[in-house]
């Protein structure tokens, strides 16, 4: 069954287009906009200005601000010619009534604003911030209406969020298959194959409703479905007809919901000071890639990071001091950490790193990199004191019988770099004392 998928129609450009010939409306607007981080305003006051800009700038403008009733355009003629690019349109108005607001939705607008006071600026700030967000989000809609789905998608459009689509609830489970990234579903009920809430069922297998939103729009007649949707593990629900700026609403409210679940997962599996993760993150993860090395899956290294003489920087020049040189650490070790390993702070000045290494590379080599980049960092005090940053650094590559025995050889092998003269790198692939052991006490491979 052919399906439509859309993910290039939300626009790309980062700038605001403003169009007021009010020009105290239009300094307030543009000076308000310009404070959304990576958002650049731009400013015409008639539809002759409007056309000029276009012609030159299109490309770049992802959103419209417009007075409906400009000099050269009484009746709302600058829509029209913003809309000709593809650009979604915000409206300002001065007065609002049932009928001209339908009317607005009707051009296909994807809101309206009453300037008649100060809030309404606001309200235009925290709209185009979201539009500007909102190009992060992938929505799946899942309809047998061709029809409804575009209707669907050209909203959706309006308010900057990606599309993909899907004519029933079998394409709908594929397309989340092939796209990982999508954050919420739009589905129906009624659909061939399999209907909105077989589908719903599926995906509550795989994904909770606090990792993926769903919320289900059914005709107000089709009696039981709403609880039964609900009971299923939807977000939300919406009955046919719906109003658009209701749609809107449940869409950000569950995003938000989304975004605020996820900052506080984030927030518990993280150090506060340095953002690495944390102890327990660490060992939550860690088991899977070691079972994976265990298979014989990936090659893995343990490193411990051990900052030298930490105390000395403490009392030498304050927590504040020695605040900033564990973030130094951090950030080089992150860095070197890249897609295949992920980085934890144990505690105190000691971190873990567990890194996925390809056959051929040398994990003395790339260690020796980590800490000539610890070696290489420049701290100042608030006076302008250098403070020198070294690290002890002890691992293994030997996947030994558990993460846990893992870890202890890399915390043998940090000792042994302390007591070798600290700043150096410590390989070992057997605790000491044991047949087969291998060790390097001097900077570089082993």
């Amino acid at each position: 069954m052919a399906t439509t998928t859309d993910l290039t129609t939300t626009r790309e450009g980062s700038r605001v287009l403003v169009v007021e010939d009010s020009r105290a409306i239009a300094s307030l607007l543009v000076s308000s906009i310009d404070r959304i981080e990576g958002v650049t305003p731009v400013h015409a006051g008639t539809l002759q200005e409007t056309r000029a800009l276009l012609a030159e700038e299109a490309d770049d403008i992802f959103v419209a601000v417009l007075d409906l009733n400009l000099p050269d355009a009484p009746r709302g003629e600058v829509v029209d010619a913003v809309q000709a690019y593809g650009i979604p349109v915000i409206i300002l108005t001065g007065s609002l009534d049932p009928d001209k607001r339908q009317a607005l939705f009707r051009r296909n607008i994807a809101d309206y604003v009453s300037k008649r006071s100060l809030s309404g600026v606001d309200s235009v700030v925290r709209l185009v911030e979201r539009i500007w967000v909102n190009r992060e989000h992938v929505i799946l809609v899942v309809d047998d209406s061709a029809a409804q789905r575009n209707y669907l998608r050209v909203l959706l459009h309006n308010h900057g969020y990606r599309t993909l689509e899907a004519a029933d609830g079998q394409e709908g489970l594929d397309r989340l298959a092939e796209h990982p990234e999508i954050r919420l579903v739009i589905t129906d009920y009624n659909m061939p194959r399999l209907n909105g809430l077989q589908m719903l069922e599926e995906i509550r297998r795989k994904r909770s409703a606090d990792e993926l939103a769903v919320i289900a729009i059914s005709g107000v007649g089709e009696a039981g479905i709403l609880p039964s949707f609900l009971k299923s593990g939807a977000n939300d629900f919406l009955g046919k007809p719906f109003e658009i700026e209701e749609l809107y609403c449940r869409i950000d409210q569950n995003l938000d919901m989304l975004r605020h679940v996820a900052q506080a997962r984030d927030a518990a599996n993280r150090d506060y000071l340095t953002r690495l993760y944390n102890r327990r993150y660490f060992f939550e993860h860690a088991e899977a890639l070691h079972a994976r090395a265990l298979r014989g899956e990936i090659r893995l290294m343990v490193a411990m990071v051990d900052a030298d003489h930490f105390k000395s920087i403490n009392d030498t020049h304050g927590h504040r001091v020695g605040d900033e040189a564990l973030k130094a650490i951090a950030g080089v070790l992150q860095t070197f950490s890249g897609r295949d390993g992920f980085p934890a702070r144990f505690g105190g000045e000691e971190f873990v790193c567990i890194q996925m290494l390809a056959e051929d590379q040398h994990p003395g080599e790339c260690l020796e990199r980590l800490r000539a980049a610890m070696e290489a960092i420049t701290l100042f005090t608030p006076e302008g004191k250098h403070v020198p940053i070294t690290v002890s650094i002890g691992a293994t590559c030997n996947p030994q019988g558990s993460i846990d025995q893992m870890l202890e050889l890399a915390d043998e092998a940090v000792y042994l770099a302390k007591a070798g003269g600290r700043n150096q790198v410590v390989v070992l692939d057997a605790p000491c004392g044991e047949v087969g052991n291998s060790q390097l006490l001097r900077r570089g491979a082993c």
